[in-house]
């Protein structure tokens, strides 16, 4: 079933994240992921806070998504992002595509 990373970022320091951001792309395909969403303009329907960044990339599993995100090329950029925002990063399953 395919799988979802979905981070909410709060970015301050933008050069170091701007690093982070252009290394992101050619290692998320790389995995055999694909950015669905990648910052764009944000919503809050409900609840409190809007975050300031929404991040969503889709793969074909969670285990695919678990060696992205477990990777060493990715752990290594990964410090870039900690050190320049407040991350919530989360993996969910998604469902099954009914043919």
């Amino acid at each position: 079933m395919p799988a979802y990373v979905i981070a909410e970022v709060d970015i301050h320091d933008p050069e170091t994240y701007a690093r982070y951001r252009a290394r992101t792309p050619e290692l998320v395909a790389r995995h055999g992921g694909r950015f669905l969403v990648r910052g764009g303009p944000a919503e809050l329907l409900e609840g409190e806070v809007p975050p300031r960044r929404v991040v969503v990339i889709a793969f074909d599993d969670m285990e695919a998504a678990r060696r992205f995100y477990h990777s060493p090329e990715y752990r290594e950029i990964a410090a870039l992002r900690q050190e320049a925002a407040r991350t919530r990063m989360i993996l969910v399953e998604g469902v099954a595509e009914e043919s």
